[in-house]
């Protein structure tokens, strides 16, 4: 694999062993600082274009991807990687404009810009036959890849997400509030309201919503500009329809894809049951479990069940 240029950085294979690499991300500083115990792990970077993803790489085994949606980062998955990082490799990133990672100039933020990234992560550090593992935009943002990459998926875990063009009516309307210009824009970018408002709203067990979890997801957008993405992404579930049809026009190909679906109930608004049953249709191979105690971010209320979807995937894919 060639070195990724303008950069000195060499991005192999197995990056936790490349000594330019080390070097290179030895340069980077985190933005801002997260409780260790909850966060204990080694920060990597990988340069793209004039920014840089900011991951993890916790564990060795068989290999789990795992992407976040709006306005997580790879924090959403702590307790997840703490659980498992005995049993496998878990890699997670943060999408350029969220967590620690630096989005590149000119960059728009859309769904369709981050799962480039995605893509080009994914080849960079030549990651094979991996379970990925997708909530909220992770969803089309991973499938987007997974519909092109089949024979790269080792199978996949689904929690309260979509892949096509919405046709919910709580949706469309959160589209309009959220991602709408002006009083849209003025919300996310003037209080920074998904991060503050709509995250804690989207779990359940509210023993978990702590202050260490409130400074983490406010924490990476700082300034009104800083927080521009997390205004995009509601945005683009209406924008975006043409990117969702494409997506969905090849679903079929996950048919015979080992999958476990993991559900929040209590996400009804946005995610009902139907969502849930509709990835039953396309992957065929699917065990489903609906979680009555469990909102939006499946991760905070239910991080034992997630790790549990994982491991049950790879115990039904096991090379041995």
């Amino acid at each position: 694999m060639k070195p990724v240029t303008p950069y000195p950085a060499f991005i192999g294979s197995d990056p936790k062993q490349s000594e330019s690499s080390e070097r290179w991300g030895n340069e980077i500083k985190r933005p801002f600082k997260v409780e260790s115990s909850e966060y204990p792990f080694t920060d990597r970077w990988l340069p793209y274009r004039d920014g840089y993803i900011h991951y993890l790489d916790e564990g060795a085994g068989p290999l789990v991807l795992l992407l976040h949606g709006n306005p997580t980062w790879s924090y959403l998955y702590r307790n997840v990687i703490k659980e498992l990082r005995n049993d496998c490799r878990l890699i997670a990133l943060d999408y350029p404009g969220f967590g620690m990672s630096k989005a590149p100039s000119h960059y728009g933020f859309t769904p369709q810009e981050q799962s480039d990234a995605v893509q080009d992560f994914i080849r960079r550090l030549d990651l094979k036959d991996f379970v990925l593992v997708v909530q909220d935009w992770g969803g089309p943002i991973g499938v987007h890849y997974a519909v092109r990459h089949r024979e790269n998926l080792r199978g996949i875990v689904v929690m309260n997400t979509w892949a096509w063009p919405t046709t919910l009516l709580p949706m469309k309307l959160f589209s309009l509030a959220m991602g709408g210009w002006p009083i849209g824009y003025w919300l996310q970018t003037q209080r920074n309201f998904f991060a503050k408002n709509i995250v804690p709203y989207g779990i359940h067990h509210a023993e978990n919503i702590t202050k260490s979890l409130r400074k983490a997801y406010t924490d990476p957008f700082p300034t009104p500009k800083s927080r521009i993405p997390t205004w995009v992404f509601p945005r683009q579930i209406r924008k975006a329809r043409s990117w969702f049809k494409e997506i969905e026009s090849r679903l079929p190909v996950l048919s015979n894809v080992p999958a476990q679906i993991l559900w929040g109930t209590k996400d009804s608004d946005g995610f009902p049951l139907e969502e849930m049953k509709k990835w039953q249709r396309y992957l065929k191979l699917n065990e489903s479990e609906a979680l009555d105690d469990a909102s939006h971010y499946v991760q905070e209320d239910r991080p034992d069940r997630v790790a549990a979807a994982i491991r049950r995937v790879l115990e039904r894919t096991s090379r041995n």
